[in-house]
């Protein structure tokens, strides 16, 4: 299958009440998506993230599943998962790809494209 068949939607948001700007402290969570337009059903088993912070600092996150789960997306199903990440500047970029399995044991990765973490109104 291909990557193509696996849609990625990211939406960021500032969790300010989270957040101490007076300590370098900023947390933001996002809520993804994960659409299987695909003909075979997957199982999302591991993911990799590459963060990076205003000031250039890079944070590799890998592990298995997303939020303790390895999720089971059927042909035409979406998941819908929200977790979180701390900078030490308000706003920074977020990038990395899912390891997927199909129900035929092919394992693919699904790439996810780069967003944006910001402060409201901190980029115009």
């Amino acid at each position: 299958m291909e990557p193509t068949a696996i849609q990625i939607t990211t939406v960021p948001h500032y969790l300010a009440e989270r957040s101490a700007p007076d300590e370098q402290h900023y947390v933001f969570a996002y809520t993804i998506t994960i659409k299987n337009t695909g003909p075979q059903g997957v199982q999302l088993m591991g993911r990799r993230w590459v963060i990076t912070d205003g000031n250039g600092k890079i944070m590799e996150v890998e592990g298995s599943g997303v939020v303790g789960e390895q999720p089971l997306i059927p042909p035409g199903a979406q998941y819908t998962y929200t977790s979180g990440v701390s900078l030490e500047t308000p706003f920074g970029v977020m990038e990395g790809s899912y390891t997927m399995t199909l129900d035929d044991g092919q394992e693919f990765q699904a790439p996810i494209d780069p967003f944006r973490l910001a402060l409201p109104n901190i980029i115009n």
